[in-house]
């Protein structure tokens, strides 16, 4: 047996006018100032929070700097 698909109403107000809007019009934009990053379930719940996060992520870039200058002054200057 064949089921007859309803129509689903339009919502939308009469006074709503979006004939000249144009998409994606601030996309750029809002890409260049939002950096979303999404955790994994099992990380996010070691974290209480974004501060917590920003917190854990600084420390672990201030370490790996540090390792970094480490290596880069026991290796000496390179010739050429």
């Amino acid at each position: 047996m064949r089921q007859i698909k309803t129509k689903i109403p339009d919502e939308m107000r009469a006074e709503y006018d979006f004939s000249g809007a144009v998409r994606g019009k601030y996309y750029e934009r809002y890409r260049a100032t939002s950096n979303i990053v999404v955790l994994d379930p099992d990380v996010s719940q070691a974290f209480p929070n974004s501060v917590a996060v920003n917190k854990a992520l600084r420390s672990l870039v201030k370490k790996r700097l540090s390792v970094a200058n480490r290596a880069s002054r026991k290796s000496g200057p390179t010739r050429r």
